[in-house]
């Protein structure tokens, strides 16, 4: 079974969007941006600085999880995905759908995110990611990487993953 998505996860200012798009790029899919899901009302309280609940990303998880599921070519998702379940609904969605977490440490990102300007999302929450996140260690189909190696290093070692282990979901989780 051929991976038919990938989602590229992590904590605020990992680099999903660049990440996303460079290996897109890379790998001749589509890209769809999880951000650009997001209500009205949740991309308010975000600059607010109110984290968002369970309930808050319900629907904004269904949406992209209706993304990954119903695509007729491969896609790269870009989305927190930042705890197990929200794993498990985008792969109930898609079952042949990879995982790229982009490690990343908490001050590393406190600093990508202040520095990141015009954005919808208050550096104020970046302590409410981590609280939220469940590292997939133990997941398979994931594969880790530093989030602080260069965009091109994380872009190929992704597009290496994906063609050593034959898009195969079941692959164990693999570090780097």
């Amino acid at each position: 079974m051929q991976a038919s998505s990938l989602v590229v996860m992590g904590v605020a200012g990992c680099g999903k969007s660049s990440v996303g798009h460079a290996v897109a790029q890379a790998l001749g899919w589509s890209l769809i941006e999880g951000d650009d899901f997001h209500s009205p009302a949740n991309r308010d309280k975000m600059s607010r600085g109110v984290a968002l609940t369970d309930e808050d990303r319900a629907d904004w998880l269904s949406a992209l999880g209706q993304q990954i599921g119903g695509s007729d070519t491969p896609v790269v998702l870009t989305c927190s995905a930042l705890k197990r379940a929200y794993r498990d609904g985008l792969r109930q969605a898609n079952p042949k759908v990879l995982f790229l977490f982009l490690k990343l440490d908490r001050a590393s990102a406190a600093q990508r995110v202040a520095s990141r300007g015009e954005h919808f999302f208050s550096p104020a929450l970046v302590d409410s990611q981590f609280a939220a996140l469940e590292e997939p260690d133990a997941e398979a189909g994931v594969l880790t990487v530093d989030a602080t190696a260069s965009l091109a290093r994380i872009t190929q070692e992704a597009v290496r993953w994906l063609e050593q282990n034959d898009s195969q979901v079941n692959s164990a989780p693999e570090k780097t």
